[in-house]
């Protein structure tokens, strides 16, 4: 019995003066690790004999708890010590002056996309979106282009294996594919991404951001395609009118196939939509092959509809003064602080993104 009340004597003593976290530590290591005081004091019970056994278990278990709340009691000592310390060192001095705050840009391809998704939005239209890397089937067969087709050849597009079935992306048209496939008629769909093609000059760069459109369901016809077309340029260029003429083309996804070229002109160095009589080519867009309705299980004889794509970089560029696409690209802070916007900035035609 002695032995415990010298133990408990000699820590209570130890644990009453200045320590840290350490010491405690320690403390506790000799008095309730494997090898410690307080441990080896149990292993003796079944030496004791048991007339005395109960007592001297009764009084250890007493002195450990007493040890114990001693311990707790100091290390919350040691923690309220620790808080006010910083309190007192760390107090922010609230009559500095306040630092520059150095606000970010949105760059003007993600601001156009919200634009144009905006746009959509208002007249039914959902944003879908897919991979970049595409298989061969999804990017031309699907879409009903020929294996002979230059769009196939290598120095068109960027192949990822000796085979040809991986690439990545030449337009946002498979994502219409993969649309078609996960659901049933009617579809309503802009997709907006990144695509990629082997060509790089002013205005073209190896990856460029490009939207496209379809719309899908019984009796759709051209008449539907042009007024999409011409509600959505003028809200984007925040026009009241504006000059539009379709130009027969082709393209293996729609028949007919049509180029549409909308009016502008010139004044002070700076191009004017909806204006003059000058052209500017704008975008591709047709009524969607029968052969594409077929490839995705929807008959052509009972659904049809129109496609469109169109450069996102070129409209950034026509709408806000960019004369060289390589800038949108070539991450220069300087560039991205002229021409990139604001977050809360926003321009007078932007309506917020509906997805």
């Amino acid at each position: 019995m002695s032995d415990i009340k010298k133990i408990k004597n000699e820590y209570l003593d130890k644990l009453s003066g200045d320590l840290n976290i350490e010491n405690i530590n320690q403390i506790k290591s000799e008095l309730f690790g494997k090898n410690g005081k307080i441990s080896n004091s149990f292993k003796t019970l079944s030496s004791i004999p048991s007339e005395e056994r109960k007592k001297f278990a009764s009084d250890l278990n007493l002195m450990k708890d007493e040890l114990q709340e001693k311990i707790n009691i100091k290390i919350h000592e040691l923690e309220i010590k620790e808080i006010n310390t910083k309190l007192k060192n760390e107090k922010i001095d609230i009559t500095l002056p306040e630092r520059d705050i150095i606000q970010g840009k949105i760059h003007p391809v993600s601001q156009v996309i919200d634009e144009i998704s905006s746009v959509f939005s208002e007249i039914g239209f959902s944003v879908e979106e897919g991979p970049d890397v595409e298989n061969e089937h999804y990017n031309f067969t699907a879409l009903n282009t020929p294996d002979n087709h230059p769009a196939r050849d290598m120095h068109d597009t960027f192949y990822l294996d000796n085979k040809k079935e991986l690439l990545l992306r030449t337009h946002t048209s498979p994502v219409q594919i993969r649309t078609m496939l996960k659901g049933k008629p009617p579809f309503k769909i802009i997709a907006p991404g990144r695509t990629y093609r082997s060509d790089s000059d002013q205005t073209h760069a190896p990856m460029f951001h490009q939207v496209e459109g379809l719309h899908i369901d019984k009796n759709i016809n051209m008449g539907h395609l042009k007024g999409c077309l011409n509600y959505f340029i003028k809200s984007f260029f925040e026009v009241d009118k504006i000059k539009m003429r379709f130009r027969p083309s082709h393209f293996p996804f729609t028949e007919p196939s049509a180029e549409v070229d909308i009016g502008y002109e010139l004044k002070d160095g700076k191009i004017v939509i909806g204006e003059g009589d000058k052209w500017l080519e704008i975008l591709g867009c047709g009524m969607v092959h029968p052969n594409v309705l077929r490839n995705v299980q929807i008959n052509p004889d009972k659904y049809q509809g129109y496609a469109f794509g169109i450069g996102i970089d070129r409209l950034a560029m026509l709408k806000y003064g960019i004369n060289d696409l390589r800038a949108f690209f070539e991450t220069d802070y300087r560039w991205l602080n002229h021409f990139g916007f604001d977050p809360l900035d926003v321009p007078s035609n932007y309506r917020g993104l509906s997805r």
